[in-house]
């Protein structure tokens, strides 16, 4: 079945969707995917999901039975999570850098009946899959399934022509995990109609990809981030993503930028310090680009603008959570105020409160809630914390904003990562962002210490760049760096120099670590 409804108007599937509008319009032979292994036309992607989705039924999987997807990004994910959902199972796709007992929690709280696993991973998920009653199936992508299933073989097994489940766009379709920047991870329970709407709103309208464009995403698939860069927004207009299964090393990520030419780049701004600060580096001249977008974290200025300097392309930060799918607020093309996190995207509405639970007036500090149609609708089993989230049809973000006197949104922090000094809030983003602005500075994160009268101060923890050497001067330095540039009393009172800063797999800072 290719065809497909708009979300709303009766049956509706995703899978069904994203494949069957490029087939209809004739792309079937257009490169959808290129791997490290082959390139796969949209046709040949469509029969794998097929196959794949054919696989689950023959195997006793029902419609709503979840399936976990820990899976490298390589042309299975795409075909295991669109069959997962053509087949009206759900999708679970999880981190690919989790523990071993991250993985046991997963597993047991989503109940998920079947595991599709890459087989450098299995070795993580071994020790704990006997503890899973729930699990019934363990199905190995690319390399030797051992006792379990083959992915290779059950495609080769089934039939291309698999009739979609009669899914509706209000169903739930997939799953995504909280990154724990916080803590424990929740699960975040998306529609089907879910996808297409981040596509529909800041895909093509704001990002303008089209169907000539080529994508790669640093963010990994299994990343909201990620999944919309590069299988929702690639797959909407028809376009070609580069999936890439490795680490995005600075080396990898030149490498695929020169070779690959993708001519929209999805990164974090963790890698695009670490891209510029690489002394291998291309010239402008050597890359396709045409845009870039950052999100994960709020994006320095600074590097924006060195960014823009060295490749003569834009980087449009944006912010995004798991719990809203995608971004939702965005700088935009010919509207880049670097240092803001841009406007509201259209079809979002956006509103700043205070800690009296009413809007804050323009200049304010407010904790961010957003209203849109990509909202997740719960979090699996967690009903207090849903309910704390998902208030009406505002959720809330837990990041700490302003909105500027030209109506940009500017980042100050987590709400848990505010800093109250001498009863004024800092914002350690801002601390962050000028500490980043010296020449030395490759990361630098910022948290609340006490000091000797038990007071909290600003504490930063920085990593430098190659060439530089941490010490007492170089320390001094930096606190007067940041003297000149804010507010006296933000100004870092302690400076840790360290070789790396605790973070996601998804590139955030886990200040929460740092603190404690």
């Amino acid at each position: 079945m290719h065809s497909f409804t708009q979300p709303g108007d009766g049956l509706y599937n995703a899978a069904c969707d994203l494949i069957g509008r490029n087939l209809d319009a004739g792309r079937g032979d257009k490169i959808a995917v290129r791997d490290e292994a082959a390139a796969y036309s949209y046709g040949e992607l469509g029969d794998r999901i097929d196959r794949f989705a054919a696989a689950l039924k023959r195997l006793g999987i029902r419609q709503e039975e979840r399936v976990l997807l820990c899976l490298l990004d390589t042309v299975d994910f795409p075909t295991a999570f669109l069959g997962t959902i053509k087949a009206g199972a759900v999708a679970v796709p999880v981190n690919t850098l989790l523990t071993t007992e991250d993985y046991r929690f997963m597993l047991r709280d989503s109940r998920a009946r079947a595991l599709v696993v890459s087989a450098p991973l299995l070795e993580k998920l071994a020790p704990v899959l006997a503890d899973c009653p729930d699990l019934e199936q363990v199905i190995v992508s690319g390399g030797e399934a051992g006792e379990h299933r083959s992915f290779a073989a059950l495609l080769e097994a089934e039939q291309p022509g698999f009739q979609a489940a009669e899914t509706r766009a209000d169903e739930v379709c997939f799953w995504l995990y909280t990154s724990g920047t916080t803590g424990s991870p929740k699960g975040s329970v998306h529609l089907h109609s879910s996808m297409i709407q981040t596509a529909e709103l800041y895909a093509q309208p704001v990002l303008g990809i089209r169907e000539d464009d080529v994508v790669y995403s640093a963010a990994k698939l299994f990343f909201a981030y990620g999944l919309g860069n590069g299988l929702t927004f690639p797959f909407s207009v028809g376009a070609t993503a580069v999936l890439y299964s490795g680490r995005p090393t600075a080396e990898a990520v030149w490498s695929i930028l020169k070779k690959q030419r993708p001519t929209i780049f999805y990164g974090v701004p963790t890698l695009f310090g670490i891209l510029l600060a690489d002394e291998n580096k291309p010239a402008k001249e050597e890359l396709a680009l045409r845009i870039c977008t950052s999100a994960g974290e709020a994006l320095p200025a600074e590097l924006g603008k060195r960014w823009k300097a060295h490749t003569g392309t834009d980087i449009l930060d944006g912010i995004g959570s798991t719990e809203m799918l995608h971004i939702f607020i965005s700088n935009q093309p010919g509207d880049i105020r670097y240092g803001t996190t841009g406007k509201a995207v259209p079809g979002y509405e956006i509103r700043l409160i205070g800690d009296d639970g009413q809007p804050v007036p323009q200049g304010e500090l407010g904790e961010l809630q957003i209203k849109g149609p990509s909202s997740a609708i719960m979090y699996w089993n967690q009903r207090e914390k849903s309910r704390d989230t998902f208030q009406g049809w505002w959720t809330r973000s837990g990041d700490k904003y302003l909105q500027d006197d030209d109506g940009y949104y500017v980042y100050c922090g987590r709400t848990d990562d505010m800093l109250k000094v001498g009863g004024i809030y800092v914002s350690p983003f801002e601390v962050e962002g000028a500490l980043i602005s010296h020449e030395a500075v490759l990361e630098a994160a910022v948290v609340g210490q006490e000091d000797d009268e038990g007071l909290i101060k600003p504490k930063a923890y920085v990593v430098l760049k190659s060439g530089f050497t941490a010490g007492d001067d170089l320390a001094e330095q930096l606190k007067n760096h940041v003297r000149e540039q804010l507010a006296p009393f933000k100004y870092p009172r302690w400076i840790a120099f360290v070789d790396e800063l605790p973070k996601t797999a998804t590139g955030k800072i886990q200040r929460f670590k740092l603190r404690s």
